[in-house]
C-alpha cells in the first residue's frame, strides 16, 4: 500500500546469479553512529522514515534503518490493521507463487508495486521450486530502486544461475511501461503469473483500476494468472484507521508519503477477476486461502480485512 509515484527515468536491472557475491559494505562516514542494520546506499537519506521501508520492517526484512523502525512501532500501535494485513497479503503470497510455481507449473512472473525485498520474496518461492523460473519486480519507488541497486549483489536477492530476477521502474497507471519492463526478461507469448498485491487502492476511479488489470491481463497468454490481494473496507473501523492513518503520512513521511489508499468492498474485489477462472477457494481473506500451517498469517481481526484471490486466464 505505499507505491506513490512513477520516476522520470526508466531501467530494468538484472540481478545476478548467487556466485557473485558482494563484498563487504564500507562505513557511511567518519564520526557518524552506523545503523544497526549497516551503511544505507549511497544517496539515500535514512534520518526520516519511508514507508516501504516500514512496511519490510513489519515483514522482518533486513532494509530498514532507526528511523523506519521507531516509526514501524508507532505506526504499528496506532494503526495495527496496517501491519497485520501485510503479513497476512505476504504469507498468502507465499502459498499463491508455491500452487504457482508447482502444480499450476508457472515458470514466469510479473511483480508489480513489489516494494523492497522480505522473507518469501516471489523469486526466493518460486525458483525454490522451479530454479530457471524468471520473475519481474516492477516498481517505481525512487527509494525501492536504490535499496534493489545496492542489493542486486547480495545472496539475498540473488538468482539462481538458471532463472532471472530483475527490476523494472515502472509506475502501475503507465501499462505501457509496465509490459515493457517485464518484457526485458519475460516472454509475453507464453504463461505468466501477474501479480498485484496492496497496490490497486493507489488508483481511486474503480473503472480506471479495472482498466489497467484488464489490460495487463489482455496482454498475456491464455494459461496465465492473475493474483490480487488488497485490504478491503470489511468494517467501518477498518476504513477509519486507513483515513486516520492516510492523514497522518504527510506529516510522519514529508515527501515520500504515500497517496491516500482507497479501501474497496469485497465484491469490488472479486470484479477484477471477471472473465477469468477463479481457483479455489475464491476470492476470500488471505487468512482462508488454502492455510497450509507453514507460516504466520496474522491471528488478529485486523488480518481478515486483507482479502484474495488467484484465477487463470483461459
Amino acid at each position: 500500500m505505499f507505491r506513490r509515484r512513477a520516476s522520470e527515468a526508466k531501467h530494468v536491472t538484472t540481478v545476478p546469479g548467487r556466485g557473485q557475491d558482494a563484498g563487504p559494505a564500507s562505513p557511511s562516514g567518519a564520526g557518524e553512529a552506523p545503523e544497526p542494520w549497516g551503511p544505507p546506499p549511497a544517496g539515500l537519506d535514512v534520518s526520516a522514515p519511508h514507508p516501504a521501508r516500514v512496511w519490510n520492517c513489519w515483514l522482518g526484512g533486513h532494509d530498514f534503518f532507526a528511523a523506519d523502525q521507531a516509526a514501524a512501532e508507532e505506526i504499528g500501535r496506532e494503526f495495527p490493521h496496517l501491519a497485520e494485513t501485510a503479513r497476512a497479503e505476504r504469507a498468502f503470497l507465499v502459498r499463491a507463487v508455491r500452487f504457482l510455481a508447482g502444480p499450476a507449473k508457472i515458470r514466469q512472473y510479473l511483480d508489480v508495486g513489489a516494494g523492497l525485498p522480505a522473507g518469501g520474496n516471489t523469486h526466493e518461492i518460486a525458483q525454490r521450486i522451479a530454479p530457471e523460473s524468471t520473475i519481474v519486480y516492477a516498481d517505481n519507488d525512487p527509494a525501492v530502486l536504490l535499496h534493489a541497486k545496492a542489493l542486486l549483489a547480495s545472496p539475498m536477492l540473488a538468482s539462481t544461475p538458471d532463472g532471472t530476477v530483475c527490476y523494472a521502474d515502472a509506475d502501475l497507471r503507465d501499462v505501457a511501461a509496465v509490459l515493457a519492463g517485464a518484457g526485458s526478461a519475460v516472454t509475453l507469448s507464453r504463461p505468466v503469473a501477474l501479480i498485484m498485491l496492496g497496490i490497486l487502492g493507489h488508483v481511486e476511479d474503480y473503472g480506471a483500476a479495472r482498466s489497467i488489470t484488464s489490460q495487463l491481463v489482455d496482454a498475456l497468454p491464455a494459461g496465465s494468472y492473475l493474483v490480487i490481494a488488497d485490504v478491503v473496507a470489511a468494517h467501518q473501523g477498518i476504513s477509519s484507521a486507513q483515513r486516520r492513518y492516510d492523514a497522518s503520512a504527510r506529516p510522519r513521511y514529508g515527501a515520500s508519503a504515500p497517496t491516500p489508499y482507497l479501501l474497496r468492498q469485497p465484491d469490488e474485489l472479486t470484479s477484477f477477476f471477471d472473465g477469468l477462472d477463479l481457483i479455489e477457494p475464491g476470492v476470500v481473506p488471505c487468512l482462508a486461502w488454502r492455510p497450509d500451517g507453514r507460516g504466520p498469517d496474522g491471528n488478529s481481526g485486523d488480518a481478515s480485512a486483507a482479502y484474495c484471490g488467484v484465477a487463470r486466464k483461459p
